[in-house]
């Protein structure tokens, strides 16, 4: 929960990247998605129910797919989102 709980207040902190993508609203929608997953885990004793992780696994299939077209700018933005649902699946 420590790399969790770390990796979310440096993705807090980070600011939008500036980056201009024909898929910049479906990566504002995954990041929105992921984050209220990383929100309620964190804010949740018993961690994430079934749907939760269904929908958790599903952004990142979809996150994992735009992320080798994303402008250099946005790479280690989304990457570090990447990690963090990663992070929660494990958990």
């Amino acid at each position: 929960m420590n790399d969790i709980l770390s990796l979310w207040q440096v993705h807090r902190d980070a600011g939008w990247p500036n980056f201009s993508d024909p898929s910049q609203g479906e990566l504002m929608t995954l990041d929105t998605v992921i984050s209220g997953c990383v929100t309620y885990y964190l804010e949740s004793e018993a961690g994430l129910d079934s749907p939760r992780l269904a929908i958790l696994e599903n952004c990142l299939a979809d996150l994992n797919g735009l992320l080798p077209d994303l402008a250099d700018e946005a790479v280690a933005y989304f990457a570090r989102l990447q990690r963090l649902g990663n992070l929660l699946l494990a958990a």
